[in-house]
């Protein structure tokens, strides 16, 4: 007891946030590490939703502990460290730079499970992976955009060059491109998960190109608070969580993470025994990826074209990537009719034909 006592201290002292009663020994303990804080609006908004979950769904069966604004690298490693000394049973790591991390780490404790969010390496039998597919969510915000932009130009804050962010750029442009062919699309790299300052910057930047329609791939509300600054001209979309409080402004639909689902299944797979390695990418079907409300800023012809998008991604019906798509060089990436396979998807480093730009290295 000691020992616990004083693991429990040093880790308090190091940062980590604990939810819950006192420890019990016979309590499961969840811990999530977030590269943003908790009240960032949305992406890891949503991942502390999850945890949340987590402890409504088990109450004092469970103990939950989290740790805000862990830089990805070194940094990471050592939380996870100190995470692992203080007695969790299963970590979730909710951020694509924290996988080389959560593997050094799961291999010096093979009794704790390890989860890594949006990363493909399960280099030990104690770390599974999950993902979720966004890019059906950005074919549903691409459709709106491409309908309703005035300027033919549309937008895209970037966090960083790794496939989600790609798959997610493609997305958007071929289904605003199918809309309209005139549209155009200009890409600002933040190279951030979560800097107000440079989320702002960036929409700024767009906006000075003409750009009338905004979607982000970074964490915070500040480009739909860019966008509301222009009294109308410029309409967005809600980032990772739903971002109502710009409903009344340029937010008219939002792409929706939930994770609660997914938390709330694994560990109660890890208390009743049936836990086992995987590797999970469920989207809009699963009901990890949701569409937000569509506002009445958008057409109601337009609004119901989005919302059947949706349903066929749903039943299986429609992939937002069916060939023919050439690839940026113009060399056929899938012939008619075909669907890209996962693989493909999941290791994407190249633009779709039509982007105009290079993909940073």
């Amino acid at each position: 007891m000691k020992r616990r006592t004083l693991l429990a201290t040093a880790a308090l002292g190091l940062g980590l946030t604990f939810g819950g009663a006192a420890m019990a020994q016979d309590k499961t303990k969840a811990c999530f590490v977030y590269v943003g804080p908790i009240g960032d609006g949305g992406w890891t908004y949503q991942h502390h939703q999850g945890a949340l979950a987590v402890q409504e769904a088990f109450g004092d069966k469970v103990e939950i502990a989290f740790q805000e604004n862990v830089p990805e690298g070194a940094d990471a490693e050592r939380v996870l460290t100190q995470m692992a000394l203080s007695g969790c049973n299963i970590i979730f790591t909710t951020s694509f730079g924290y996988m080389d991390a959560t593997n050094a780490v799961a291999a010096k404790f093979p009794d704790i499970k390890f989860e890594h969010a949006t990363g493909y390496k399960r280099e030990h039998p104690n770390v599974s992976t999950y993902n979720a597919r966004f890019y059906e969510g950005r074919a549903v915000q691409g459709h709106i955009a491409g309908k309703m932009t005035k300027s033919n130009k549309i937008g895209y804050i970037a966090s960083f060059p790794i496939p989600e962010v790609i798959m997610g750029i493609n997305s958007y442009y071929l289904h605003a491109k199918k809309v309209n062919p005139a549209v155009e699309l200009s890409i600002v790299w933040a190279f951030t998960w979560f800097d107000p300052a440079k989320e702002a910057d960036a929409a700024k930047a767009l906006i000075d190109q003409g750009v009338d329609v905004i979607a982000s791939h970074t964490d915070s509300t500040a480009p739909l608070a860019e966008a509301a600054k222009t009294n109308g001209a410029v309409i967005g979309f809600g980032q990772a969580s739903d971002m109502a409080e710009y409903k009344d402004g340029p937010r008219v639909s939002s792409i929706i993470d939930n994770w609660a689902p997914y938390y709330v299944k694994r560990v109660s797979a890890l208390m009743d025994g049936s836990y086992a390695q995987a590797d999970a990418w469920e989207g809009i079907a699963g009901g990890e990826v949701e569409i937000g409300e569509i506002t009445a800023l958008v057409p109601a012809e337009v609004k119901a074209e989005a919302e059947a998008m949706r349903d066929a991604i749903a039943a299986g019906t429609y992939h937002p990537f069916t060939g023919p798509i050439n690839k940026q060089d113009g060399s056929v990436w899938l012939a008619d009719g075909a669907v890209a396979p996962d693989g493909d998807l999941l290791g994407m480093n190249f633009y779709v034909e039509g982007i105009v730009g290079e993909i940073p290295q």
